[in-house]
């Protein structure tokens, strides 16, 4: 559907008007779209098309007052003036500002009826991406804006903002616009407007008075000049470039990306380091070549440094490359100009400023740490523990212990420290009469407490002897019972098997 109608309009951009266009287009989707739907708008973009179906039976009053307001072109050339990723994009205020719009009511019955009360039954909720509500202005009342949802189950918008309808067709084109980039107002950088809006079909009769205009009316340049990039403005980097600055930045960018990489395994101490300007790289030298010859031949440009020739850590022989550090970075241009493909112990060398960063001391965030001292520090970190365990632990019903930086723990010391010294003080100063009083009878209470504990503790254990020595008596008296029984058995028995006798008991 969505071809035919593209071939029809671009078809009717050569022979008509725009508003020929708007009425071929609506025929053509009246017919197409008589098996679908009963009742939607189109929204013309920049970015595309947008097709909402409206609930009319639902939300009558918003529904009529969406049809209306695009009826007479109210939207046409509106700004998208806020979007916000995954959330929701919102239009409708000519204005641009988020801060004005009217409802089709104000233009039949005057400013007393610039906005209208919302329709809340059957309630409707924010469950679809595409989902097209009435915005609330603050006072539970609606105007002219209206926001899209560009995600699933936005249930905190529900009770606030009025659901009126769906997006059913330019998803693709919602998207685009979500994924737009925007300032910290959730404004767009680019101008995202409505440009025309067509009702495909309105099931509400127009009330009197509605001015209704011939023709679409054309843009003013109010409307126009928003401030920032033009809708039909198309950025692009590359315009003007010729084909060597495009692949000069291209390498620049691809150095820049090896860089951070060579950064984040560690090899270089910061992406945006540069190589010293006043150190050259000397290679194919000869082996028997030695630093003092290669800093005497130099040495003519200008001081030097530093002079160092390449060996291998474990033969101690030349590797047949060198650097050289000038104290001056013009002696060093110098060099480099003269020396390279020089003859030197029957070998040509070439000479290259130096590109290494391995001798430059990295100075951190901060400014104050070389790369040395980083290294120390993570090794002094290694060495000691950064934790502590608590000696004063507070009982906690998921831990019994708690673990604190070294840092809280050297202030506990200091404390206890600062305490004991404290006391040690207090006690080292001469008291007076009524201290030591007060110090004595302390003493002789501390005396009294401790003796009333051993006295409680020593009845305990009398108690306790004594209960123990009642049980003993207790089992003796059980024991002593059982015997007497099995013996009174006995007795028994044996009279039954005998003649009867006078007992002697």
């Amino acid at each position: 559907m969505d071809k035919v109608c593209t071939d029809v309009y671009s078809l009717c951009l050569l022979y008509q008007s725009r508003d020929v266009i708007s009425a071929t287009l609506l025929t053509v989707r009246r017919v197409l779209m008589t098996y679908w739907r009963d009742m939607a708008v189109l929204l013309e973009t920049t970015l595309g098309d947008i097709v909402i179906d409206l609930y009319t039976e639902e939300r009558p009053k918003a529904s009529l007052n969406f049809l209306k307001l695009c009826k007479i072109k109210y939207y046409n050339y509106c700004l998208i003036h806020n979007v916000q990723k995954d959330f929701i994009i919102q239009t409708g205020d000519p204005t641009g500002t988020g801060r004005g719009g009217e409802s089709v009511f104000c233009k039949l019955y005057g400013d007393q009826a610039h906005f209208f009360e919302p329709e809340k039954m059957p309630r409707i909720k924010h469950r679809k991406k595409g989902t097209v509500s009435m915005v609330n202005n603050g006072s539970d009342q609606h105007g002219s804006q209206f926001l899209i949802t560009t995600a699933e189950n936005l249930d905190y918008l529900d009770g606030v903002h009025t659901v009126f309808g769906e997006v059913t067709e330019g998803l693709d084109v919602l998207s685009k616009i979500n994924e737009t980039f925007v300032d910290n107002n959730f404004i767009p950088y680019q101008d995202i407007r409505i440009n025309h809006t067509v009702i495909l079909d309105d099931p509400f009769d127009d009330p009197a008075g509605l001015p209704i205009p011939d023709r679409s009316p054309e843009p003013t340049k109010e409307q126009l000049d928003s401030g920032r990039i033009g809708a039909d403005e198309v950025i692009d980097d590359e315009e003007g470039r010729d084909a060597e600055k495009l692949d000069e930045k291209i390498k620049d960018k691809e150095a820049k990306t090896q860089a951070i990489l060579l950064e984040m395994v560690g090899d270089l101490p910061d992406a945006d380091i540069k190589p010293p300007e006043n150190v050259l790289f000397v290679c194919k030298l000869n082996p028997v070549t030695t630093d003092e010859d290669l800093e005497i031949i130099f040495s003519r440009f200008g001081p030097i440094k530093c002079c160092e020739i390449i060996r291998d850590w474990k033969t101690e022989e030349s590797l047949c490359y060198a650097f050289i550090e000038f104290e001056k970075v013009e002696d060093c241009e110098k060099a480099f100009f003269k020396m390279d493909n020089v003859l030197i112990d029957d070998r040509r060398i070439h000479v290259d400023f130096s590109q290494s960063v391995s001798k430059i001391k990295w100075k951190g965030k901060g400014g104050k740490y070389t790369k040395e001292d980083f290294k120390a520090y993570e090794k002094d970190l290694d060495n000691k523990s950064k934790l502590a365990l608590k000696d004063n632990v507070k009982t906690k019903q998921d831990s019994r212990y708690e673990l604190l930086l070294d840092e809280d723990e050297d202030e506990r010391r200091k404390d206890d420290r600062e305490k004991r010294e404290r006391k040690r003080h207090s006690d080292e100063r001469p008291k007076d009469k009524k201290s030591k009083d007060r110090d004595e009878s302390r003493r002789e209470k501390d005396k009294g407490r401790q003796r009333s504990r051993s006295r409680d503790r020593e009845r305990y254990k009398e108690r306790e002897r004594g209960w123990d020595k009642g049980r003993e008596k207790e089992k003796q008296r059980e024991r002593g019972r059982e015997r007497d029984s099995d013996h009174k058995r006995y007795r028994r028995d044996r009279s039954r098997s005998r003649s009867p006798k006078r007992s002697k008991y």
